[in-house]
């Protein structure tokens, strides 16, 4: 024992409670370590907010409040909402009962079953394989023939002449007209008119959509933008998705844009999205972060005038073709068939 009176605990450092009582290096210990956990979930934590909200931006989360009106998990069986019409419509002529009165947006999930979707989107796939975009959007336009080749668009029918009889069958052809028939009926029905004094304006294509940067203003499709204004014959625009948001891609989704809100809808295959073509739609889409986004537009007017067979895209001119294939884009038969009977 010391002779200044101090204990072996004393001498060895081990703190002392009041009442001489040893406290153990452990339980001195213990606080420490919690407050060490508490800092690194902290920061963990934080980190995962951040990452959160640096994700959500590049989503198009940056925009201000978002209300998404149709979720990717949700099956809709019709959803519409009224808006006022804007004024774009009264710059162009009317006809008793061929222009919009009543304005809004819809959404379905029951017009159009998945299979058909995947069925339509291998028409896509098949022509869109013919050429491509060098950049992140590439179209195909079955009526003009009108497909994106690197910067440029070619017309398929004189490009690849008889071949594309072996591209596409009269099947997909009937499949395709189907389609564009339900729909047509669905806006009909949602906005109060006669499906009879619908037709399709140019351009009507399929889009396919990801993440390559931009080569040319062509593949800039993420601005903002009113059809009505872009193309004066578009009454109504349409949408059927042949994808899934968040299985297929990210990003892409179709953003309705309005003054301290913007409305979302997530694709999923088989959903159509309809709206009146003016200003009180403004929207844009998302840019495509990873994987592959398609769909086929349906764009409609209500003047009563022939369909149309030629969009408003300039077509480059094609290398000379082999002799006996056709020189002037004039369809193969079986196409030239369906257009003669209106199928398409």
């Amino acid at each position: 024992m010391p002779t200044d009176g101090r204990s072996p605990a004393d001498l060895a450092g081990t703190p002392r409670l009041p009442g001489n009582r040893v406290r153990s290096t452990k339980s001195v210990r213990a606080p420490r370590e919690v407050q060490r956990k508490w800092l690194r979930t902290s920061v963990l934590g934080a980190c995962a907010v951040l990452a959160g909200l640096l994700l959500w931006s590049s989503m198009g989360g940056d925009d201000g409040v978002t209300e998404v009106l149709a979720h990717r998990g949700e099956i809709l069986p019709g959803r519409f909402i009224e808006v006022p019409c804007s004024e774009d419509y009264d710059s162009h002529r009317r006809f008793e009962g061929c222009s919009p009165r009543k304005c809004g947006r819809g959404i379905t999930d029951t017009v159009i079953t998945r299979d058909e979707a995947q069925r339509i989107r291998s028409i896509a796939e098949k022509g869109l394989s013919l050429g491509g975009s060098d950049g992140g959007a590439s179209i195909l336009d079955l009526h003009s023939g009108a497909l994106s080749v690197g910067k440029h668009f070619v017309n398929l029918y004189r490009y690849f002449g008889d071949k594309i009889q072996t591209v596409f069958s009269e099947e997909d052809f009937r499949l395709y007209r189907d389609v564009r028939q339900k729909v047509q009926l669905t806006i009909a029905q949602a906005f109060g008119i006669s499906a009879s004094s619908l037709y399709l304006t140019k351009p009507t294509f399929f889009s396919r959509i990801n993440s390559t940067e931009a080569q040319t203003a062509h593949d800039e499709y993420w601005h903002a933008h009113v059809d009505k204004v872009t193309y004066g014959s578009f009454d109504y625009t349409s949408l059927l998705y042949l994808s899934d948001y968040l299985d297929d891609f990210s990003g892409g989704r179709f953003v309705f844009m309005e003054e301290g809100t913007n409305r979302t809808v997530e694709p999923r295959a088989g959903r159509v999205s309809f709206f009146t073509s003016g200003s009180e739609n403004l929207h844009r889409v998302e840019k495509v972060q990873w994987g592959t986004r398609y769909a086929c537009h349906h764009r409609l007017h209500l003047q009563p005038r022939p369909r149309h067979r030629r969009p408003g895209v300039q077509v480059a001119r094609p290398p000379a073709l082999p002799t006996g294939q056709p020189q002037d884009g004039t369809p193969p038969a079986l196409l030239a068939h369906f257009l003669q009977q209106g199928a398409l």
